[in-house]
């Protein structure tokens, strides 16, 4: 006698073993599609000028991307952000961030070569609010200062871990006038 239940197990397991026949052909057809990719980006990798820390303020991204851009670093540049930019690489209440930060620079010099760091603050900058209380905005010379401790303490430990690369470091106003900091 034939029983329908068999007959189900029977076509069930074919159903899915056709099923994962035709994953790992996808799979493997995606993965054949991607290794061109894949290499085509190691081969196309090559040497950048800087790295560049800045910070996450939505309403500096283009100002950020325009001066890099009228430095003629267009495409000639990685780009590390955290909130606070030096605060962020700095501060302890984010310890994983620090750790990426000089992770990113180790990175940045073996694959693309670089030859300076560039660490970008700016005015108005909210990470400075939540992560030392403090709103400087009002104060541009007091501004000025707390910035300057924090980007030159950073780029005093980058020219002591990696003595071979240059430091810049800047602060952008929310107009995107950029000012050197320190020497």
């Amino acid at each position: 006698m034939h029983h329908p239940e068999h007959t189900h197990g029977c076509c069930h397991a074919e159903h899915n073993s056709r099923r994962t026949f035709l994953k790992l052909a996808t799979l493997s057809a995606g993965v054949a599609l991607l290794s061109p990719m894949v290499a085509g980006s190691a081969r196309a990798a090559g040497n950048v000028e800087a790295l560049l820390l800045s910070c996450m303020d939505y309403r500096l991204m283009d100002e950020v991307a325009a001066y890099m851009q009228g430095r003629n670093l267009l495409n000639n540049y990685d780009h590390i952000v955290l909130a606070g930019a030096s605060l962020g690489a700095l501060t302890d209440k984010k310890p994983a961030w620090n750790e990426a930060f000089w992770d990113h620079v180790a990175v940045a010099k073996d694959l693309h070569h670089i030859k300076k760091v560039i660490v970008m603050d700016h005015r108005d900058c909210g990470a400075y609010k939540v992560f030392l209380g403090m709103d400087l905005k009002d104060d541009k010379a007091k501004e000025a200062e707390v910035h300057g401790q924090y980007l030159t303490k950073l780029g005093a430990m980058i020219r002591q871990k990696h003595p071979d690369l240059e430091v810049e470091l800047l602060l952008m106003g929310l107009d995107g006038k950029v000012e050197p900091v320190g020497a």
